[in-house]
């Protein structure tokens, strides 16, 4: 690997880092926050969810244009932006309870999550470029960066609002994200702008790239579900701290982290595995979904220990499943046809976290709903019924 890779993925995990901190240092105690606001479970599910929905939005448009806008000033602007609103959110516990309040949580995660896409799509972009030969396993470096950050950000978040309260909770990540905006201008590299005239509507029409799509969308879908719903279960439930459930959210990011490389490093060596792994994890996922609650039918009392041992079954099957897939959407494209440049590795890469981000706005959404009509228990299963369906096809 020579030095320009070397220094190239340090400032990509970086990021990564930076930015799993900042999407997940809400859980512990956010929804609690908002509840003393007057904001119903159904409306903090959207709040989570338009987060989300704007990633989408802008991951499509910036994806489009990557190489008229480039890759590099595209990460630097995304970070600059998400870096103020995450520190603006942190002052919006001064506004005024109900639709005030509402307005502006929505407002400031909106614009947040545009530069949020920007960033990301960019990077899987100059990741694929610069590692053409081993993209799952540069991708599960990733993924354990972005496993770190979710590991950091509810411990972190639940133990400085505890001590410091919600404004520095806010003022402090965002400040960390800010540091990592020098280090991305520094060392990544300025890739050539070779424009071509491929299509998301040509993309999404192909079977194949459809189907992984999908998985992504369903496997992520339950990543939003739980960022929702878990806080407020577990602390009604077992009576414990928004700190507490920080560390709790430990069993699902910890094992994700740590199994992320390996993953990678498998997929790119077997390609032929990357369909049952897809398959395994996912049926893993279904196991562990029906068990959080557990589902009524199974006549199990809730209880914590369960909880952290089906958060980490979990953790494992989303990391088997989703780490292939965006190698396996490039080398669909590829056999489509579409030319190995920086518009295909843009297109590829802004389906990927448009979908992505589509599973987390339809997760808390209907997540917030289920619950809130059905409770946690039933609303779990239904969540491990679409983990099963997303991959009952890819055996």
């Amino acid at each position: 690997m020579s030095r320009q890779q070397i220094v190239t993925i340090l400032a990509m995990s970086c990021t990564y880092v930076s930015s799993g901190l900042c999407y997940s240092v809400l859980g512990p105690f956010f929804p609690k926050e908002a509840e003393k606001k007057g904001v119903s479970q159904t409306v903090i599910g959207l709040i989570f969810g338009s987060f989300a929905f704007f990633t989408l939005v802008g991951s499509v448009i910036l994806g489009k244009y990557i190489a008229h806008i480039g890759a590099k000033f595209l990460i630097v602007a995304g970070l600059f932006i998400s870096t103020g609103c995450t520190i603006l959110f942190g002052i919006l516990d001064r506004a005024p309870a109900g639709t005030t309040y509402i307005a502006l949580c929505f407002v400031t995660r909106s614009i947040n999550a545009v530069g949020f896409s920007g960033a990301l799509t960019a990077v899987m972009a100059i990741a694929a470029k610069v590692f053409p030969n081993n993209i799952a396993t540069v991708m599960g470096i990733l993924e354990a960066c972005t496993g770190l950050g979710l590991i950091l950000g509810p411990p972190v978040g639940g133990w400085l609002y505890q001590a410091a309260g919600y404004e520095i909770t806010f003022v402090v990540i965002g400040c960390i994200m800010f540091l990592t905006i020098p280090l991305n201008m520094y060392v990544l590299p300025v890739l050539n702008a070779d424009v071509s005239h491929g299509s998301y509507l040509r993309l999404c029409t192909r079977i194949k790239i459809l189907s992984v799509s999908f998985v992504v969308f369903m496997l992520s879908s339950g990543i939003g579900f739980l960022d929702a719903t878990l806080s407020i279960f577990t602390i009604d439930k077992f009576g414990i701290s928004p700190g507490t459930v920080g560390f709790l959210m430990l069993g699902m990011s910890l094992p994700y982290g740590l199994t992320s490389p390996a993953l990678g490093i498998i997929s790119d060596k077997y390609p032929f595995s990357r369909k049952w792994m897809m398959f395994l994890g996912g049926v893993a996922a279904t196991i562990g979904f029906c068990f959080l609650g557990p589902l009524p039918i199974f006549h199990i009392e809730s209880q914590l220990w369960l909880a952290v041992v089906m958060l980490i079954l979990i953790a494992l099957s989303l990391a088997v499943t989703l780490v292939p897939t965006f190698a396996e959407m490039l080398t669909y494209a590829y056999e489509y046809g579409y030319e190995e440049n920086l518009s295909t590795l843009g297109l590829v890469s802004g389906l990927y976290t448009a979908v992505w981000s589509a599973g987390t706005f339809f997760g808390p959404i209907v997540g917030g709903y289920t619950t809130q009509r059905l409770g946690f228990e039933w609303a779990a299963g239904v969540q491990g019924a679409f983990s099963f369906l997303a991959v009952s096809k890819k055996e």
